[in-house]
């Protein structure tokens, strides 16, 4: 087995002094984005339990099982290298086993598991998405120490309840300029740009600094494994290609409840990319409706000319705030895999003016898979052909034929 190599920064450094600390029980870090807050933290926790001389469990915890393999699991991997031994890896029960030290991976929804032995070390990631009641069953079964992180889109849990503050606490802030030396020029000048583009994303995501929840366009959502079966079945596209992704998602409206899932959330897509990804998420040519921007007519024909019912979503005047409501109108669900649109959700906010009132602009950066969504559901509640609807009802006659 290889060595792991480290390469650490400040905010490594940072939380392992609050570990060795012995007035310290936990650690709360919280900053912006690409500041190292999870990667130094699994970076030290591959090192306590690589080194341990007994037995050793440190439990990852985060909101949901592909929230865990595309962050702290993905994280994991790299930091160990050559040395990560897929013989010690159970992909069932999510484990590694160095020798004594073992780390563990699982969601803060599995009950069980919240309840179950206990552990030396507790990890949350981006708590502030997990649940108080989860934390305090967690952490009353951790010996040693608990680590936190999180984006301070808002207070929660951890303010409310004296936890940043407390005798015993570590508070750990950090910016993607504690991890500067390590970062890609790319990125620096990705989050510098958007500086003046969304002044609250940049005081949460690149200041790191507490944000507010006033002005969430879409306040309420939960997640799902999977989406429902019958119901109104329909896609949302929204064009993207250098610096915004594309974004396709798939929808089902079923009663008053509205389930949405992503399938592509990519940069750098020309159309035939596109229509080849389409394909590959399992998207049916001349059958599947799917609602995609007006204001890209070109990408619509040629995504058609590949074989796709692309249809330009109703716009005009009022039509994007009238978009917004039709979505508010229902329940809505995401599956837990939609990681890059449930941020989107969080976020989606309408810009403040000057003087700190709320205007009817939403900040572009979190719009995506929002417009995707709004395309599908504003196309799908458009007045329909009554021709189109007696051959629709005709085919579910036949036989209970499903034609989602």
């Amino acid at each position: 087995m290889g060595d792991i190599n480290i390469r650490g920064t400040k905010v490594l450094e940072r939380n392992a002094t609050a570990f060795y600390n012995p007035a310290r029980r936990r650690a709360c870090n919280e900053g912006g984005t690409s500041s190292s807050k999870t990667y130094s933290i699994m970076q030290l926790l591959t090192l306590l339990a690589s080194s341990a001389k007994a037995p050793f469990l440190i439990s990852v915890v985060s909101e949901s099982m592909p929230h865990l393999r595309r962050g702290c699991i993905r994280d994991f991997q790299t930091i160990m290298g050559e040395a990560f031994d897929p013989a010690r890896y159970n992909k069932t029960i999510h484990t590694y086993q160095f020798g004594h030290g073992e780390m563990e991976f699982f969601p803060a929804d599995e009950p069980a598991k919240m309840r179950g032995g206990r552990r030396k070390v507790l990890y949350i990631n981006e708590c502030n998405n997990v649940a108080y009641r989860s934390y305090q069953e967690l952490d009353i079964r951790t010996e040693l120490f608990t680590f936190l992180d999180w984006n301070p889109v808002a207070e929660f849990w951890a303010h409310q309840h004296g936890i940043v503050n407390a005798p015993e606490t570590e508070y750990i802030h950090s910016t993607y300029l504690d991890a500067r030396k390590v970062l890609p020029a790319a990125v620096v000048t990705n989050i510098e740009d958007k500086r003046d583009k969304d002044p609250n994303w940049w005081n949460v995501y690149g200041l790191g600094r507490l944000g507010k929840v006033e002005g969430l366009v879409f306040p309420a959502f939960q997640q799902e494994e999977d989406l429902p079966e019958g119901g109104h079945r329909f896609y949302g596209l929204d064009f993207g290609y250098t610096n915004d992704p594309t974004a396709l998602v798939e929808n089902v409206i079923k009663g008053d409840t509205l389930h949405s899932r992503q399938l592509i959330y990519e940069t750098g897509l020309t159309n035939d990319a596109i229509a080849y990804r389409m394909a590959e998420t399992g998207v049916r040519k001349h059958y599947d409706e799917i609602w995609a921007d007006g204001a890209e007519p070109k990408s619509i024909e040629e995504l058609c000319q590949h074989g796709y019912n692309v249809k330009a979503a109703p716009k005009g005047p009022g039509s994007v705030e009238h978009g917004h409501q039709l979505v508010l109108q229902y329940r809505q669900y995401w599956t837990a895999d939609s990681l890059d649109c449930i941020k989107e959700q969080r976020n989606f906010k309408y810009i403040e003016d000057k003087d700190g009132r709320l205007t009817n602009k939403t900040s572009h950066l979190w719009s995506h898979g929002m417009d995707a969504r709004r395309y599908g559901v504003t196309g799908a509640s458009a007045p329909v052909d009554r021709e189109d609807v007696e051959i629709y009802d005709a085919m579910q006659l036949v036989g209970g034929m499903d034609i989602r």
